[in-house]
This record gives structure tokens, sequence and C-alpha cells, in this order.
């Protein structure tokens, strides 16, 4: 409207040409003709009507946009949000539903891709493919003081991990006035895990909240009293009485009396979840958890156009002093049976086989099982969440293998582990006595898995069917041998070494 007003006055009321308009306006003649003849024409047919005229003058341009295409919504686009949608559909039909991508995901997701699309234009045609319309929720901003207080709430996870789809539990924690957030996962939602995601999380910090808000879950809440009052579990005064904090409570079925958390949960599962799912181990999971909860306490907040690591670092300063973690664990005595494994929660930890019949002391984390005798550390088991599985180290019977030679082949504690079983396999299929003494020098010198395989493959590389019991901790032997990068005199000396046990190989052979 403005731009046509200017033309209009500089040609009738200044005298202008249209190229001379053109120029000052920065537009095209084309324009500048177009408006002109449209004012003429309006005003040939308003003669003696000035309102009417004065209602065209201060009317804006109307365009002709009906009929256009989307210039940024191509094909191609619109082809891969419905990919995006489909994968929502799939995931609420697994009952995935809080891992489900949201429209900001699949923005970000298209961005990835090197689409170029606006937010509005997303949500425009999501809006269309739903057939919904969004009806938002408002909500109350809240004042807080750093320091003062910090949530914490569990969230549910299915991962596929090492090709089964398993259910997890997401402990999240989130400070009320930085927004910084803090997440860990664990098999169940049980008092093992609640204390040890809080022993956890306050050696993340370094120091103590003030406050710890909670809501009415089963490991904090042990009964209710009266209408309104909540009576602490053993767990949560045991984490009271060591780091010193007070708690709250939230009302029944009021959870967004946390504020922070609640959207914390879901924020973070859909971030991390919500695009990659499938691990090949639990600890991959968590290792990935833990570099997209840093990227998104690194990312500028809109509320305050700081990062959450930024806050956290002047709220560090009012934190209380922690006293330092707290012991965690559950302790338990087994005796060992005939097979020498333990049996706890269905699940069977073997012990060295010297204590068949004897007591073990037992002590459980979430995450894994310590077993001592006589106040000492005889093992350590990853701890197994499934029913009636044995869990199994092969150095735990190599007293019996060597009265026992022949029970190697089948037992448990040689297939539990792929490489060895490949390894007696190949080459000590007939000297199971050979085997055993191997693997008695690597459970004497304390040798990986690893080690043991890069002197295997360095013994095959050189003569491909001398692999002995005696080559094999020559090479173990020789620290230097399995470290980088041999200095030239080494090297020199290797290789006429390998040129004489291929000359002794041919003879042999």
């Amino acid at each position: 409207m403005y731009t046509k007003q200017e033309i209009i006055i500089k040609c009738h009321r200044e005298g202008k040409s249209q190229r001379t308009i053109a120029g000052e306006l920065q537009i095209s003649r084309k324009t500048v003709r177009k408006y002109l003849f449209d004012y003429e024409s309006h005003l040939r047919g308003f003669v003696g009507e000035k309102s009417s005229l004065t209602e065209y003058l201060s009317k804006p341009v109307v365009y002709q946009s009906g009929s256009r295409g989307k210039v940024r919504l191509t094909r191609d686009i619109q082809a891969a949000i419905d990919k995006l949608l489909e994968e929502n559909k799939q995931k609420l039909r697994h009952g995935l539903r809080k891992q489900v991508l949201k429209k900001i995901d699949i923005l970000e997701a298209l961005h990835g891709k090197g689409h170029q699309i606006g937010y509005t234009t997303v949500c425009n045609y999501i809006r269309e493919q739903e057939g919904k319309v969004s009806n938002k929720e408002a909500f109350i901003r809240q004042e807080y003081q750093p320091g003062t207080s910090c949530e914490f709430d569990w969230g549910e996870i299915k991962l596929t991990i090492a090709g089964q789809l398993v259910r997890l539990n997401l402990a999240v924690f989130t400070s009320a006035y930085s927004n910084y957030r803090y997440a860990s996962i664990y098999q169940r939602q049980d008092t093992l895990a609640f204390l040890e995601s809080h022993v956890s999380f306050f050696s993340h910090t370094g120091g103590i909240y003030h406050e710890m808000v909670y809501d009415n879950m089963r490991v904090a809440v042990a009964k209710f009293v009266g209408p309104h009052e909540k009576e602490p579990t053993q767990a949560l005064l045991q984490l009271k009485g060591h780091y010193q904090f007070a708690h709250r409570f939230c009302n029944a079925y009021r959870g967004n009396e946390k504020g922070h958390v609640e959207r914390s949960v879901e924020y973070i599962r859909r971030k991390a979840f919500g695009v990659k799912d499938n691990f090949e181990t639990l600890e991959g999971a968590m290792a990935y958890l833990n570099k997209v909860v840093e990227k998104l306490n690194n990312t500028r907040q809109q509320l305050t156009g700081k990062t959450a690591a930024d806050m956290f670092v002047a709220e560090k300063k009012e934190l209380w002093q922690s006293p330092g973690p707290l012991a965690c664990s559950e302790a338990i005595q087994l005796r060992a049976d005939k097979y020498a494994t333990v049996s706890f929660r269905c699940n069977r930890y073997s012990v060295p086989d010297n204590l068949v019949g004897h007591f073990v002391d037992a002590k459980v984390f979430s995450h894994k099982i310590e077993f001592y005798h006589e106040n000492s550390l005889v093992a350590t088991h990853t701890r197994d969440y499934g029913n009636h599985q044995w869990i199994i180290s092969i150095e735990h019977y190599l007293s019996t293998f060597h009265k026992k030679p022949g029970a190697l082949q089948g037992s448990v504690a040689l297939s539990r582990s792929s490489y060895l079983k490949q390894l007696y396999g190949q080459f000590y299929a007939n000297s199971q006595r050979d085997f055993i003494d191997l693997l008695h020098y690597c459970n004497k010198h304390r040798i990986s898995g690893e080690e043991l395989e890069t002197a295997v493959s360095r013994i095959t590389g050189t003569c491909p069917q001398g692999v002995e019991t005696e080559k094999i901790t020559a090479v173990l032997g020789n620290k230097t041998a399995l470290q980088g990068k041999l200095p030239t005199k080494a090297t020199e000396t290797m290789g006429m070494a390998k040129k004489q046990l291929q000359q002794a190989a041919a003879l042999f052979s």
C-alpha cells in the first residue's frame, strides 16, 4: 500500500517519469506501470466519488496467490516427513509412545538431511496430514534461587540391546534454577537404583541441593498418613541423613507441581532415544545418553538466553558441601553349590571352584555383584536381570579343568567366551592340557582377551599352522611386542625370527 501511494504521488504530484520512479523506489518499471494504470482506471470510474477513491488508495495490495504451489515444501520433503510420521506410528504400535518424534524433532531431522524448510511449514503440513487442531496448554513461569531446589523423577524407555527389545528406566535430575539436567539408565525402579542414582548425581555436581522434590513414587513414599501427609521410605531417610538435604512431595496426581523434571524426562527421552534406540550394549546406550545430555546442557535456552551449563557454574557456588559418596548396596550371604555357582534372583553366578560348599558374602549393586570370602574379593560379575541365566567366568574353573581336562570341550564356561571357544576349536581340539596351561598363564599374569587375540594374530601371520602355548606365552611375555611401533633394531630382529620360524615350520611339515 505504501509503495502504491508513493508511485502515485511521485507521478501525479511531482511529475516524475516511470523510469525515475522505478530507480528511486528500487522496483521494476512494470510494477510502476501496473499501479499507475490501475490508479487511472479507478480514477475514471470514481469521478465525483472521493470516498471510494480514498478507500482504494488506503487499501492494501491483494496478490493472487491462491493458485501458487508451495516453494519450500517439495515432494522430497513431503516424502521425508511422511516417512518420519510412519515411523512414529510404528513406535506407537510397539508401545514406544514416549519416544515418538515431535514436530521440532522432525524439523531438526530434515535440517540434518540438508532440507531448507521452516518450522511453521512443517507444522502446517503435519496438521493437515493428521487432521488435528492444536490446543496449547498455558504454564506459569516460576522463579527460583540458585542451589535451592532440584527435582527427580523416573521415566520408562524401550531400547533394542543386542537385537533384543528391553524395558529400561531413566533416572532424571533437573535443577529448578539453571535447568541443568543429569540422567542415567537402570534396569529397575528399585531401592538400589534410587540410591545409586542420587550418589552418582551428587558426585557429578560436586555439591548438594538444599531441597529435593519427588512425586509419590514407591521408592520415596512408604505410606500415606492422613489425606495429605506422606511418610518417606528408609532409603530416602538414609539419603537425607547422609547428604543433609530437605525433601518435598507433590500432591497426588500433580506431577506438574515439580514443573521442570516432568518436562525433562520427556525431553531427554525424546531427544536421545526418539532418534536412536538400537545399541549393541547397555554401556553403549549409557555413553550415548551422556553425550546427548551434555549437548542439551550446552544449548542456549530461549527463556534465559544462556546455556544450562553456564548457569550451573554460577549455581554450583551455592550448593552445600558434599560429605562424600554414600555406600549403597545390598548385602547377602550365599552358599556355593557343586557347580561353583551361587544363586541370586533366579540366576547363577560363578565363584572360584575351591569355594564349593562354602558361604560367600555378596554385595549387590544395580549394575554389578561382588563376592567376598573371608573379607577378600573373589569374583565380580555384571548383574543379570533375566531368569535362569548362568553367568560364568572360565578362570574360576581352572583347577578343576586341570584335574578333568575332558570336561573342557563341552563346558558352559568355554561356550560363553566366543574367542576362547574359537581358539580352542581351531588350534587346541586335541590338546586340552596345553589350552588349560595357556588359561593358567593368562589368569596369573592378568592377560586380557584383547592381548591374547593380538598375540595369536601375530603368530598366525608368520606361521599359520604353528600356534602353540609356548609361542603364545613367549609373545605375551615380551611386553614390547604388544605396544605400538617397535624400534628399528627390534623390527630387524623380528624379521629374522620370522624367517627362522618359517624354515622350522617347513622342516616339520
